[in-house]
Formats: structure tokens, C-alpha cells, sequence
């Protein structure tokens, strides 16, 4: 008798906590509703903004190599030269530092505003002003140091540099390893800072109306926060031989069920 009252304490304890370990497939399931979404003839286009301590490379070419020297960096040592080095004959890359007023010093032009402007806009007034000096110029530019970070529940928090221009959330936290088990996937928040300004904004990722989000695609320097769910802060609340102890009750449990079957 005394077992089986051991018995009837014991299991609603083990109910509760499996209760507690339960998820449901709307708390896990990516894109929930996409078959219900229209599909568009174009996707969003999302083109980032140059901020404040961005590096850019910017490589000024044309038909004759020697007209497009001056409007190149020398330097080899924080500002790279773009040009052919005559030892290696390997072309060095030559980067910008845009400063706290956003602007960058380029030869000849002087100092350009570039903060705010997207890609596409830089380029074309390099191409306008650089066009007065040089018919046709071929104008290359990159952002070299982009890069996000990802903290909380992923396999794999870390920062992580971006090699093209334009990365999605989805892709970023594929970098990451994707979530854990225990990340809450409707509400991941993105920090990001424009013009020295910061914004917080949350994304449902379970649900697909996120990908037309303006937050569907990332910009430099964001920070991606994947808060832990409920699962997972009661488990840290309760300790963490919580695994244990649930090991060792479901034992007692058979040896109970053992015992008054004997």
C-alpha cells in the first residue's frame, strides 16, 4: 500500500513534466501558411545602405590603365593600392574608411557623402563625377566588412562576415547551425543601426507572410537575438539535473510497478 501511494505522488509530478517538455507543431514549423500566399511576380528587392565605418573597396579602371592611377589609392598600408603592384604583379585591394560623418577623402573628387546611399546611388555619382576626368571609367565597389551576429538559442552564436552584399535572415541563421530545439521562432528579434539610430523589430519566422517582411533581409552589422522558450526557462528555473532526476523517478517508478506486481 505504501508503494502505491508512493506511486499515485510520484506520477502526477512525472505528467506535469512531460506536459512541460511537449511542444506543439505551431511553436516549430518554419513558413506555416505558404501554400495560402500569392505568389509574386518579383521578389522583394532589397538593396543595404552605406553607414558610418563601413570599408569599402573602390577600384577606379579604365582603357588606358595610367588615366585611372590618379583616381586610385597609393597607399599599401591602411589604404590599399588598386593597382597592379609592380613586384608581385597581383592586383591588392584599396579600402575606404567611412567616417563618423559618413563621408570618404578620394583622390582628386575629394571628400564624397556616401552614408544613407545605397550601392547603386555610389556608383553613380562616382560614375557622374569620375566621368568628367575619364570617358567611360569602370568603377568597382564593395562593402568588405559586412557582417551580422547571432546570439541565443543557436546551435552556433557567433559573428559572422558575409561575402556578397545582401544575406537573409533565414541564411543567416543557417550559418548559425539554425535555432535549437528550445528557440522561440515567433518572435526573433533584429537590433539595427542606421545613421546611428537603432531600431528593434520582431519576426515570425512560423509564419510566411515574415519573407515579404521588410526584415526578411538583413543589413550590415545587425544583431539576431532567438530568445529561449518557455520549455527551456523552466528547465533552467528547476536546475539542470532536471534530465536526471527525471531518469531516476521513471526507475523508481518500474521498480514500484515491479514490486506490487509481485
Amino acid at each position: 500500500m505504501k508503494c502505491l501511494s508512493l506511486l499515485k505522488k510520484i506520477t502526477p509530478l512525472l505528467l506535469v513534466t512531460l506536459l512541460f517538455s511537449c511542444a506543439s507543431r505551431k511553436d516549430i514549423v518554419y513558413y506555416q501558411g505558404i501554400d495560402g500566399i500569392a505568389a509574386q511576380e518579383k521578389s522583394n528587392f532589397y538593396e543595404i545602405k552605406i553607414q558610418p565605418d563601413d570599408l569599402l573597396m573602390i577600384i577606379v579602371s579604365a582603357e588606358d590603365p595610367e588615366i585611372a592611377i590618379p583616381f586610385n589609392l597609393k597607399s599599401i598600408s591602411v589604404q590599399n593600392s588598386g593597382r597592379l603592384d609592380a613586384v608581385t604583379g597581383q592586383q591588392t585591394m584599396q579600402l575606404y574608411l567611412v567616417d563618423s560623418y559618413g563621408s570618404i577623402e578620394f583622390p582628386v573628387l575629394g571628400k564624397l557623402k556616401v552614408s544613407g546611399l545605397s550601392r547603386t546611388k555610389v556608383l553613380q555619382m562616382l560614375q557622374q563625377k569620375v566621368g568628367v576626368y575619364i570617358k567611360n571609367p569602370i568603377i568597382n565597389l564593395r562593402i568588405m566588412n559586412f557582417k551580422v551576429s547571432l546570439q541565443g538559442e543557436v546551435n552556433a552564436p557567433g559573428t559572422y562576415s558575409v561575402d556578397s552584399e545582401r544575406i537573409t535572415l533565414i541564411e543567416a541563421l543557417s550559418k548559425a547551425k539554425d535555432l535549437t530545439i528550445y528557440g522561440k521562432r515567433n518572435n526573433i528579434l533584429i537590433i539595427r543601426e542606421i545613421d546611428g539610430v537603432k531600431s528593434y523589430n520582431r519576426v515570425d519566422i512560423t509564419n510566411a507572410d515574415f519573407i515579404n517582411s521588410p526584415f526578411y533581409y538583413l543589413a550590415q552589422n545587425d544583431v539576431v537575438y532567438v530568445e529561449p522558450n518557455k520549455n527551456k526557462i523552466n528547465g533552467a528555473a528547476i536546475g539542470p539535473n532536471t534530465g536526471v532526476i527525471i531518469s531516476a523517478t521513471s526507475l523508481l517508478i518500474a521498480l514500484i510497478t515491479l514490486v506490487i506486481r509481485l
